[in-house]
């Protein structure tokens, strides 16, 4: 039995995803604190509060308060954490990605066209010819 199990923690893709999770958990928290510590205070500094939690408080009934904008100040983070990973992760590496090909000479493969839409294309252009 402990053997069965030493052979499955060993396993790459079991390994991997143990690398991956504590990668993907260090790099949230680098996101976060690029988002709390100076996205959201620029943002303060332009709007005056650094989040929208008592911005549209709206009371009904006996109290129940909708804080619409605690919604937007989630969706603001969303947003500027989308954003943060797609200028200062995704755009670097892929230009890094393209920079590398280019020193190594690779080529992005041309997409390889369906046979069945390359013999309609023949049909369409036989048929245009026959009726010039």
């Amino acid at each position: 039995m402990l053997k069965g199990f030493k052979e499955f923690i060993m396993k790459g893709n079991v390994v991997d995803l143990a690398v991956a999770v504590v990668i993907g958990a260090a790099f949230g928290a680098v996101i976060t604190a690029l988002v709390e510590n100076i996205l959201m205070p620029l943002i303060a500094a332009l709007v005056g509060s650094p989040n929208f939690d008592n911005f549209l408080v709206i009371t009904i009934g006996s109290g129940v308060a909708i804080k619409i904008g605690a919604f937007l100040t989630v969706l603001v983070n969303f947003i500027l954490i989308a954003a943060a990973i797609y200028f200062f992760v995704v755009v670097p590496m892929k230009h890094l990605a393209d920079m590398r090909d280019a020193r190594l000479g690779v080529e992005e493969p041309e997409a390889e066209v369906d046979p069945q839409l390359a013999l309609l294309a023949e049909i369409r252009d036989e048929l245009r010819s026959r009726t010039s």
